[in-house]
């Protein structure tokens, strides 16, 4: 054997492989799978931080109980459902007449200078949307009443009534992931086979035929992809709505995550609120398996 096969065998040994995941499996690790276990141990146990003479007892399944006979946690629930209902459709809808449009042939340079448009509302960080929204929905000298006001319609105080404060945090997500949508449906219909859309084209002169029979199946991957993305991140979304309302005015905009906030961090019961956040993980699980079920469909070759 020459010295170059032997350095090369060397070099490459049985664990080389296990150092070069090593960093990514402690990254994991460290990042998602000891938080998870340290929030399951808490959840078990009365764990208020404020009293921590009192001890930490374990207590079993007593938050859980707490948390699913608990009528707050339901009424927020129910609102962060609702708040997915409005924006999703919008944004599913928006996001595929973007993609359509964009998919058409011959628009060249404009195709890509929509792409990287595109990518600006994603790449902007939760708490300056938050921020972008309070200057744009402001009484007194927002974008919003600027617009409204062309039509010879009074200024709203929008962040300081339940409806308005509701309608001004939807606004501002729909524009954040409208994008996102309109991202995957583009490159779900980048996907189609060219032959075969343009033999499509020139069988039928309709749009919608072209549409459903021919680019659909190529979008459920991804549109199935995007409901597990989206309800896991309206479910945990916090900066944006924080930022700009804090969850009022009342309880209007208090979603899910602003209420286990407010119960692991203004209440200081951390077990309580470690057992609400692993039930929004189970609640994630079972959406997302709902999802792959209904939607998800393989793509005949």
């Amino acid at each position: 054997m020459t010295a170059p096969a032997t350095r090369r065998r060397l070099a490459y040994g049985r664990w080389t492989p296990f150092w070069f995941l090593a960093p990514a499996v402690l990254a994991l690790f460290l990042i998602g799978i000891w938080p998870t276990l340290f929030a399951l141990v808490t959840s078990l146990r009365r764990y208020n931080i404020t009293r921590p003479r009192d001890g930490f007892p374990f207590i079993g399944l007593d938050n859980y109980v707490q948390v699913l006979t608990d009528p707050t946690f339901w009424d927020t629930l129910g609102r962060t459902a609702g708040f997915f209902l409005v924006v999703m459709p919008i944004q599913v809808a928006l996001g595929l007449a973007i993609a359509l449009m964009l998919h058409r042939p011959g628009l060249g340079l404009l195709r890509s200078v929509a792409r990287v448009s595109l990518v600006v509302p994603l790449a902007t960080t939760y708490a300056v949307v938050g921020l972008l929204g309070r200057l744009i929905f402001n009484r007194d000298f927002g974008v919003a009443n600027a617009l409204i006001g062309v039509f010879g319609f009074p200024p709203i105080d929008w962040l300081g009534n339940p409806t308005g404060a509701f309608v001004a945090i939807c606004v501002m997500d729909i524009w954040q992931w409208t994008p996102f949508c309109a991202l995957i449906f583009l490159s779900g219909l980048s996907m189609v086979p060219v032959d075969i859309e343009e033999a499509a084209r020139l069988e039928t002169p309709s749009k919608w035929a072209l549409f459903w029979q021919v680019q659909r199946p190529y979008l459920l991957p991804g549109f199935t992809a995007m409901l597990i993305l989206r309800s896991a991140d309206v479910l945990k979304l916090f900066d944006m709505v924080f930022t700009m309302t804090r969850g009022g005015p009342g309880a209007a905009t208090e979603l899910i995550s602003i209420y286990i906030q407010r119960v692991g961090f203004r209440v200081f019961d951390m077990g309580l609120a470690s057992a609400q956040a692993l039930l929004l993980l189970v609640i994630t699980v079972v959406l997302a398996r709902v999802y792959i079920r209904f939607f998800y469909r393989e793509i005949e070759a």
